[in-house]
């Protein structure tokens, strides 16, 4: 809950929330995706992912258009804006997580890292 708080605020004091950063991520990560896809990439629930890209098209770190593929789905693009905050962002998380971890040595960090990982993935859906 510590960590969640700290990266809450870090995210508030860089005018943005959790939900950005995913769709940002999943955007950069991925490319352009439909809403639904962005939803399930980031487990957010489809009224969340509508109101949080609507944000971040006020904002200008995406765009979205109608996929000329598909005539009812709409198709969501990373802007250069968008992967600067994106770049802000993770220097929030970063800043969060030296915070966090300031009195676990390197190696410590490291163990820490690999065993998180490994509880991750074995809850992971498939």
């Amino acid at each position: 809950m510590h960590a969640r708080r700290l990266v809450s605020d870090g995210f508030t004091a860089a005018g943005a929330r959790g939900y950005h950063y995913r769709i940002l991520a999943a955007l950069h990560e991925f490319g352009p995706a439909s809403q639904a896809e962005l939803g399930r990439r980031g487990r957010i629930d489809r009224s969340d992912v509508v109101a949080a890209i609507n944000e971040l098209v006020e904002q200008g770190f995406v765009d979205r258009a109608p996929d000329p593929d598909h005539g009812r789905r709409n198709k969501v693009t990373l802007t250069r804006g968008g992967a600067r905050q994106l770049r802000r962002m993770d220097g929030v998380l970063d800043q969060v997580q030296d915070d966090l971890l300031k009195p676990l040595s390197a190696e410590d960090r490291r163990t820490l890292t690999r065993l998180l990982t490994r509880v991750l993935v074995q809850h992971e859906p498939e």
